[in-house]
Formats: C-alpha cells, sequence, structure tokens
C-alpha cells in the first residue's frame, strides 16, 4: 500500500466526498478514485460505500485507523530525519573509562536537560576497541584518545590530559629504571592507549614492559593502594579519586613530560551525511563544533579525517 493511497483514501473519509477529498490534495477527482480503488483492489475488499455522503464500510473503518499511525509514524520519522521536530531515540556513546568517570556526567546531564526524549546509552571501552566499533556501526559517537587515523571518521579534540605516575606512597622523585623494573604497572586491556604510554615510558628507560591487566578504573586505583604495581593514568581522575583510595602521584620529568605524559581526548563521529537527528542533537547541545565549542569544552575544535 503506498502512503499516497493512503492518504487520498483518508481525504475521502474526512471529507465525505472524493471531489473534496482532490480539492484538499491539490489534484484531480479521477486520480483520488484511482487510487481508491487501487487500495480495495490490493485489499481485495470495498472500502468506500459510495452514497452521499461518501463514508467507509466496516473494512474501510478497519483500514483507515491503520492508514493514521502509519501515516503519523511516516511523518513523525520525517520530521525527526530533516531536523524540525525535537530529537528522540536512542544515542549510543562510547567512552574510555576514564572520561567517563570524570569528563561527561555534566556534558550528558546537559544533554539530556536539552533533549529529555534521548535515551542516552553509555559504553565504556578501549580506544581500539571504540573505533572498531564506531567503524561498524554499533556506536553513534565516541570519545577516544588522539586523533582518528581512519578517513571514514571525523574529530575534534575536546580534552586534553596530563598522565601521572599513581602510587600507594608519596615519592620523593620519580623512578629510576631499577625501580621501574622492580615494580609492574597496573592498566587497562590491550587496545587502551595509556596502557600504550606505559610501555612508552618504560622503553624511554629501557625497562621491559611487565603489565598486570586489570579490568576497571577502580581495580586499578584499588590495586594501586594495596601497593601491587604502579598506575599511569590522568591526574584529573586521580585527584578525584584520591578521598576513595588515597593514592599518590608523581608528575613526569623532563621530556617524558612532552612525549608521554600529554595525551588528547577527542570526540569522534562517521561522515556527517549519515548523522541521526539524536546525534545533531549532540554535536549541537555539547558545543563540539567551531567557537562554541570552545567555549563549552575549553579546547580547541578541530575538525580533522585523516587518513
Amino acid at each position: 500500500m503506498q502512503l499516497k493511497s493512503l492518504r487520498m483514501f483518508l481525504a475521502v473519509c474526512d471529507s465525505g466526498s472524493f471531489g473534496a477529498a482532490a480539492q484538499q490534495l491539490h489534484t484531480v477527482q479521477s486520480n483520488v478514485t484511482a487510487h481508491v480503488k487501487k487500495l480495495e483492489d490490493e485489499a481485495g475488499v470495498q472500502l468506500l460505500e459510495r452514497s452521499a455522503p461518501v463514508h467507509a464500510t466496516p473494512a474501510g473503518r478497519l483500514l483507515e485507523q491503520y492508514a493514521r499511525r502509519m501515516l503519523a509514524d511516516h511523518d513523525e520519522a520525517l520530521a525527526l530525519l530533516q531536523g524540525s521536530s525535537r530529537a528522540a531515540g536512542a544515542l549510543r556513546i562510547g567512552s574510555m573509562e576514564t572520561t567517563a568517570a570524570l569528563r561527561l556526567p555534566p556534558l550528558l546531564a546537559r544533554l539530556h536537560q536539552a533533549q529529555p526524549g534521548l535515551d542516552l546509552e553509555l559504553r565504556t571501552a578501549t580506544t581500539a576497541e571504540l573505533l572498531a566499533d564506531l567503524l561498524a556501526g554499533r556506536l553513534d559517537c565516541a570519545f577516544v584518545s588522539g586523533m582518528p587515523p581512519q578517513s571514514r571518521l571525523q574529530g575534534w579534540r575536546v580534552f586534553e590530559e596530563e598522565l601521572v605516575l599513581v602510587t600507594a606512597f608519596a615519592l620523593p622523585r620519580f623512578p629510576d629504571a631499577a625501580q621501574l623494573s622492580a615494580v609492574p604497572f597496573l592498566a587497562f586491556r590491550q587496545g587502551c592507549s595509556y596502557r600504550q604510554r606505559i610501555e612508552l615510558l618504560l622503553a624511554a628507560r629501557g625497562v621491559a614492559a611487565r603489565i598486570m591487566e586489570m579490568g576497571s578504573l577502580d581495580a586499578i586505583l584499588g590495586c594501586v593502594a594495596a601497593g601491587m604495581g604502579y598506575g599511569l593514568l590522568p591526574r584529573s581522575v586521580v585527584q578525584a579519586q584520591q578521598h576513595r583510595f588515597g593514592v599518590h602521584i608523581t608528575a613526569l620529568p623532563g621530556a617524558l613530560a612532552q612525549e608521554v605524559a600529554r595525551v588528547e581526548t577527542w570526540f569522534v563521529v562517521p561522515a556527517r551525511q549519515g548523522w541521526s537527528p539524536a546525534l545533531h542533537a549532540c554535536v549541537e547541545v555539547l558545543g563540539i563544533e567551531g567557537v562554541q565549542g570552545e567555549e563549552a569544552l575549553g579546547m580547541e575544535a578541530v575538525p580533522a579525517a585523516s587518513a
């Protein structure tokens, strides 16, 4: 059944006349008659009594109920896609766990307040996993570490973090190579950009990587606090959790401060032509683009899609 035919059928039901329906729809009466006849042929039943006024048969009244719902759903979906109504539906957001723990709550609260019809779904994973899910269509957007390398993605730099060494006790100075080789690092699973920074740090000090894999931020901080090893995490995240775990932080020295400690968080999305209304609303409310993004997030908004 064509939507156009259903509109003409409903216009006849509402006006009681083929001629009035034609005037309402800015077409000729023969066109309305042909579409209604086509519906009757498809359904195999008579839908309208050709009397004065024209009215629906029992079968026609049944179709009328469905036709109104079908056209209402169609019009609502079209309005959403064209951006002429408030966004609704689900927005699937991916994030590194450290970003989700500290940076995202105020942003998601702002988005929920501006777009209460959105169902927000947040998934935490490593940067590698988030980029793979984004490319596969399992996520609508993601907060990842570093500029997206794939040309199919577009990104904006939104946060800058400083990675610091996390320990159970205060250190008078940054550990030397012997101390680093004697104590394991606690980190997220493979694919985590912070884990890669640990490997860079140890390589720069000539130390073989010894990493114990942990499943969550709380597990890392808890095990560091218990003296099991070192952590390498954003300063802002550790400071927000110090009252819970009592851990200590030490800044990375010298060239390591630039080569290892400085990391950027990017907001990454697929190509704009495939954005949903929910994703458009997210970008607008979070102020990701242009000068508005700089004011909202305190960072330079840099569109980029590097091959």
